[in-house]
């Protein structure tokens, strides 16, 4: 199986159980593994062919800006059910990472990781 990878799409958002967090917001970064055949694309250098990576970045942007979850987890789950339901996907690996979360302690980012089937939302 092929793969078209969208690394580190960074959007503001407002996720997060704490009140700051949902008033305040923060960055959020998405990595997305997306699994299909791209063999007819790569002959046919047509983008029917293939997936439209704009219109996969807007589907991110659109669950990562306008929607608010108290859970990374969650708002990985939506974007993963909406792309594999509307896209031509076979499996995918999403990855959510929250910077600068409100942990006691030094680190990095947070980071969920995800993978899914077509046959998880069958």
């Amino acid at each position: 199986m092929d793969i078209i990878r969208l690394k580190n799409m960074v959007f503001y958002g407002y996720h997060g159980v704490h009140e700051s967090e949902n008033q305040i917001g923060g960055k959020f970064a998405v990595d997305l593994e997306l699994y299909r055949p791209l063999r007819r694309a790569g002959r046919t250098d047509n983008l029917d062919d293939t997936l439209n990576y704009q219109s996969i970045y807007e589907t991110v942007a659109t669950f990562t800006q306008t929607h608010k979850y108290f859970l990374i987890e969650a708002l990985a789950e939506s974007i993963a059910r909406e792309i594999i339901k509307n896209y031509l996907v076979e499996k995918l690996i999403i990855r959510v990472r929250k910077p600068n979360a409100p942990v006691q302690g030094v680190l990095d980012e947070v980071e969920v990781e995800l993978t899914r089937t077509r046959a998880d939302y069958a």
